[in-house]
């Protein structure tokens, strides 16, 4: 049986309008400081990079899997983009990737983007990077290590991005945290399972690969950049074709809030372009879905390869 994709992120509704402000003023701080910053430890070749990270992101995160208790879950990738690229172009990376799905597919709120950038990419790109460095730092730095490291780093990601959305939402008044917290953190240490499963598998094929990949701020594709670039986005496509077996059963979030009995604060989208990962105009639930997440798929890596380029050049044009 074939489904589409079920709703991700926090709906509007679900927080208020002052924790909503808040969220959009931390996301533009963080995601200015991330293009300063990525200005300064990327070269010019990593570009292509930025661009089929954020497409095999949107694409996988399109795909949920079922967990225990009627629950699924689905890849956030924070984690997996900061190991490869670091945490300031992989929150550039997650911007995109959150941004398309809100804006385009109506997946998660306007209103509570700010939080959805946060949670879902700040958040996990720093926890995960940062546990990653620290574990190799103190356990060594053979491919083995790294792997258990990424591991690590990516379940504790998963878990952090849980953990900030409870206490959102009990200071928005719509989950106290003594209820909240205990069901988000226990309902995605489940999915941080998945989430760490998929990051350490992505980061052992790019172990026997392209292990120079690996290497931050190194020159990522080299001289078979055209080649990679295509190479990525293929895989990021095949992995698109994927998206209709999406389990029907709710994510994380959507299961808390139906057992907190806060589900029906969820407010209906402002408008629909691609609703709910489908073509408007294509009934076969199948081909309309596939095509949904193949233009979605496509317009992040043009997003994040433009972001890529414009910083490259403006770093150009300041020297």
């Amino acid at each position: 049986m074939w489904f589409s994709p079920v709703e991700l992120h926090i709906p509007d509704g679900f927080l208020s309008p002052m924790v909503s402000a808040v969220g959009w003023v931390l996301a533009l701080v963080m995601v200015g400081f991330a293009i300063r910053q990525t200005r300064d430890q990327l070269g010019e070749r990593q570009i292509p990079l930025m661009g089929v990270l954020a497409a095999f992101i949107f694409a996988a995160q399109a795909i949920n899997f079922p967990v225990a208790a009627g629950t699924s879950g689905h890849l956030l990738g924070g984690a997996l983009a900061a190991i490869v690229m670091g945490p300031w172009a992989a929150t550039l990376i997650m911007t995109a990737v959150i941004a398309t799905q809100a804006l385009l597919f109506q997946d998660g709120g306007l209103l509570v983007m700010g939080w959805n950038i946060l949670n879902m990419g700040v958040f996990t790109a720093f926890v995960g990077y940062a546990v990653y460095a620290l574990m190799r730092r103190l356990i060594g730095e053979s491919a083995r290590t790294r792997l258990a490291a990424a591991f690590v780093g990516a379940w504790l990601s998963v878990e952090m991005g849980a953990i900030a959305t409870a206490f959102e939402l009990a200071i928005s008044g719509t989950s106290p945290l003594r209820l909240g917290l205990p069901a988000m953190v226990g309902v995605h240490a489940m999915i941080g399972l998945g989430e760490a499963i998929i990051t350490t598998g992505a980061i052992a094929l790019l172990q026997v690969a392209r292990p120079e990949v690996l290497a931050v701020g190194e020159t990522a594709p080299g001289r078979k950049g055209a080649s990679f670039l295509a190479i990525g986005l293929i895989v990021a496509l095949i992995v698109a074709i994927f998206s209709p077996l999406a389990s029907p059963s709710p994510d994380g979030l959507e299961f808390v809030a139906e057992a907190e009995g806060f589900l029906s604060r969820g407010l209906d989208p402002l408008y629909e372009v691609l609703p709910d990962y489908t073509v408007p105009f294509i009934t076969n639930e199948t081909t309309t879905t596939i095509l949904a997440v193949f233009v979605g798929t496509l317009i992040v890596f043009g997003i994040a390869w433009i972001v890529g380029r414009t910083t490259f050049r403006r770093e150009a044009e300041g020297n």
